[in-house]
């Protein structure tokens, strides 16, 4: 679209731009232009093309031309990330404060002291600043609707980060309303380009019969993204990256100011301590992971806006949209798992249009080599693996409903209706939404009888309202769709005689998993802030350390959430670059070393078909497929074949998957077995595995039982937190899991188990990955018979029996087992 004449700057405005060396770009003028006809709009562009200020363009404009009367909320901006949201606020004060605008500006997050988010209730701001859960609990305030009534602008950044995840669903229900508080409402999406913009954009607006308009930028400089290669060869297995770290450091040293990306916290703290370890330039180095304590996440977060640090190891927490502009290198530790995550992750360099990112991915063993090379090419030919959308979830429409009673009296048929504008909803049938509300007014058929899980109830006028206020703040402290492990805050004190601490303790310094403090003793030391942390015992919610001195193979923080899968996109070009020799010519040395032996003593998998190899050792025959899926699908199809196995009395004994294969062993020679019955293989990997043994194992599976665990939490059936207490990781386990036997047993078709099983298609589980994995290989299964492991198979067989553990040690160990395996995959004698 065309910037129409009368949507140029004011006067101010442009001289704003003039004074910096600026002109407006064409897509922020026409969004000024959209903004002025009442449109709403989604504007696809790549990172650094001024998509922010074009959203906040035609607020700026209007609130400086306007008469201020009572304080209204005039343009409410949503963010995915806290620290999106506050580097995005700190950049608009800029322009506001050298134009003189009128307008005040603040952010509400999670961190905000609750005083100031109740003041923003009363007396709110301008333009608020904020992330979907903060905005659901607004929706659910008792003044929500005189809040939002004058609402005149949702900015919605990050658009594409946001969509296809239960927070989508969530913000999604969220805009629906508006929609319905402020019928003036129009609304901006913001987002990186993306494979199928018309979908985002329906996202967007309430009303299909007027889809918002596509703005899309073009052009922009090629980023400079390479392969970082290093003298020393790399392990088959492991996530540390740890010969890479002197490069890395060397890289650091050569540029002004270095992000380098991880995909785990507990990645995060590991590499922050390796850098740390050679840093004898004493360059200033900090860590910022999402457990941090947010008084430290903010000094780090302005100590780069001010210049002062020379890098900052970091997780998805500073993935999207944050602009610090004196970042001049992106480095990449592990496999990006995403072509389109990777593309984000550059755009964090150079964050100009016309300037190139410039960055390197650094594979932490061989088989993340190929990995890298996909997401290379991938880059190359900007090409995008976006996930599709998913329907919207019941679990979370559940959190809504109840949220809505929260906030005033409601009638079902309105809120249907409401529900439908909604794009992950536009297809719920009325019966499933009655179900829905059922449940949360009573718990559903099975759980009627308990009071406790009554949370609404409908009044003589027909109307559903919140049974009493302390469900309401039950619902406050609950909110949100991020299921994480129950959190201890780590605190700097001891313990004393008498068991009790000695004093308050002193600072805190972030969270860990409640079950990992529980693996602590007295003594124990651990990796956490970027420290060596001396474990002095635990109290009612902290565990009290001290600072030590680095100690022998120190534990590090295992977080539960952060874990990537492999994506399709990139999974079908991994597969393409093994099945092709003549492109391996791309592909560093050791790795071509490693394929070429693979060829000689086995085959190599195809693009479509799927290599499985069975061979004995030590007494125990194997079986090792290559279906490059993703470690998430492999699991389930290492459980469903051990079944499998087991009805063929084959005797299994256990299986390990990682994100390329899976490795099943027992006590019977399966290679024998399947030379007297040549569709054994076959018949193994058959599609209908899918049907009864999928329902038996789901029957018995712990896996499902968290799925379903997650769910309830969700939904608000069992609560994670409580006025004055939290519950224990332990304590919701038990709950959910008592719950989850009553239902199967009682109540099959309970909204919560369908919300579990859809969400097992596609998360933990995997099912509907691991389904389109079974039809493409269905006919085209290679067995290969091997008289030993193969080098290949070397990588697969190092996970059996790991710990979960990092540090030199652990790496030596896998080293020494990596050498005995492939000496024998050679075909050396071993004495």
């Amino acid at each position: 679209m065309k910037p129409d004449p009368c949507a140029l700057l004011p006067e101010r405005f442009e001289a704003w731009f003039a004074s910096r060396g600026w002109s407006a770009r064409a897509h922020q003028l026409a969004l000024l232009a959209l903004a002025r006809a009442g449109r709403s709009a989604l504007l696809v562009a790549p990172t650094g093309a001024g998509k922010t200020l074009a959203g906040f363009l035609p607020s700026m404009v209007e609130l400086a031309d306007g008469v201020r009367g009572e304080p209204r909320m005039h343009t409410l901006y949503i963010s995915p990330l806290k620290a999106l949201a506050v580097d995005v606020a700190r950049n608009l004060e800029t322009p506001s404060r050298e134009m003189g605008l009128p307008f005040a500006i603040e952010t509400r997050t999670g961190d905000t002291p609750s005083h100031k988010r109740a003041r923003q209730m009363e007396r709110p701001p301008d333009i608020l600043l904020t992330t979907p859960e903060q905005l659901a609990l607004m929706l659910a305030h008792r003044d929500a609707r005189e809040l939002f009534s004058g609402l005149r602008r949702v900015v919605l950044d990050e658009l594409h980060a946001l969509v296809a995840s239960k927070r989508g669903d969530l913000l999604s229900l969220g805009l629906a309303r508006l929609f319905s508080l402020a019928p003036d409402l129009a609304a901006f999406g913001l987002s990186a380009t993306v494979r199928e913009p018309q979908a985002l954009a329906r996202y967007l607006t309430p009303d299909p019969a007027r889809p918002p308009e596509i703005v899309t930028v073009t052009g922009g400089a090629r980023p400079d993204i390479r392969m970082l290669e290093t003298d020393r060869a790399l392990p088959q297995v492991g996530h540390t990256a740890a010969v890479s770290m002197p490069a890395i450091y060397d890289l650091i040293r050569a540029h002004r100011t270095t992000l380098v990306f991880v995909n785990t916290r507990m990645q995060a703290e590991f590499v922050f301590q390796a850098l740390w370890n050679l840093n004898d330039d004493a360059l200033p180095i900090a860590l910022h992971h999402g457990s941090l304590d947010v008084e430290q996440r903010r000094k780090v977060e302005a100590a780069m806006t001010a210049g002062k640090l020379r890098a900052v190891v970091c997780t998805a927490t500073l993935d999207l949209g944050v602009d610090w502009g004196d970042v001049d290198l992106v480095v990449n530790v592990g496999a990006p798992k995403g072509a389109s995550r990777i593309m984000q992750r550059i755009g964090r360099a150079n964050h100009t249009l016309d300037e190139p990112s410039k960055a390197y991915l650094v594979p932490a063993n061989r088989f993340e080599i190929l990995e890298c090379r996909a997401a290379l090419d991938a880059v190359e030919e900007a090409a995008q693996d976006t996930p599709d959308l998913n329907p919207g979830a019941l679990d979370v429409l559940a959190q809504h409903v109840l949220g809505m009673a929260c906030a005033e009296p409601f009638a079902a048929d309105a809120l249907y209706e409401e529900t439908l504008r909604a794009a992950p909803y536009a297809a719920l049938d009325r019966e499933t939404f009655d179900e829905v509300i059922r449940f949360v007014a009573t718990g559903g058929y099975a759980l009627t009888a308990y009071e406790r899980f009554a949370r609404i109830v409908q009044g003589a006028d027909g109307l559903w309202r919140v049974r009493d206020r302390h469900v309401a703040q039950q619902y406050r402290m609950n909110v949100g769709t991020i299921v994480e492990a129950t959190m201890v805050k780590v605190r700097l004190g001891r313990i004393g005689r008498a068991g009790s601490p000695m004093g308050r303790g002193g600072r805190v310094l972030g969270e860990v998993e409640e079950y990992f403090a529980e693996t602590l003793t007295p003594g124990d030391t651990f990796l956490f802030a970027g420290e060596v942390l001396t474990f002095h015992g635990l109290t009612e919610d902290a565990a009290l350390v001290s600072r030590a001195s680095a100690g022998t193979d120190p534990k590090i923080p295992s977080y539960a959430g952060g874990k990537f899968p492999l994506s399709t996109f990139l999974a079908e070009r991994v597969r393409g670059y093994l099945a092709e020799p003549e492109s391996w010519a791309r592909l560093p040395a050791q790795l071509v070393e490693l394929l070429e032996s693979q060829r000689r003593r086995s085959l190599l998998p195809g693009r479509e078909n799927l290599l499985v190899e069975t061979f004995m050792r030590g007494g125990r025959s194997y079986l090792v497929a290559y279906p490059f899926e993703g470690r998430l699908a492999h699991q389930t199809l290492g459980m469903l074949l051990t079944r499998r196995l087991e009805r063929a009395r084959m005797k299994p004994l256990g299986f390990v998957a990682n994100d390329y294969g899976l490795a099943v062993w027992g006590l019977r020679d399966l290679g024998l077995a399947a030379a007297g019955d040549p569709g054994l293989i076959d018949a193994l990997f058959a599609q209908d595995m899918l049907g009864d043994d999928l329902e038996a194992w789901l029957e018995e599976s712990n896996l499902m039982k968290r799925t379903f665990r997650y769910c309830a939490v969700i939904a608000g059936l069992i609560e994670r937190r409580f006025p004055g207490q939290k519950k224990t990781q332990r304590q919701v386990t038990v709950s959910t899991d008592l719950v989850y036997d009553v239902l199967r047993r009682h109540d099959p078709g309970h909204i919560l188990l369908r919300a579990a099983r859809a969400d097992a298609a596609t998360g933990l589980l995997d099912i509907r990955r691991l389904a389109k994995m079974l039809s493409r290989v269905e006919g085209r299964i290679v067995h290969k018979a091997l008289d030993r492991v193969s080098p290949l198979a070397v990588s697969i067989m190092l996970e059996i029996g790991r710990e979960r553990i990092y540090g030199e040690g652990a790496d030596d160990m896998l080293a020494e087992a990596e050498a005995m395996l492939m000496r024998e995959a050679q075909g050396e004698d071993l004495v």
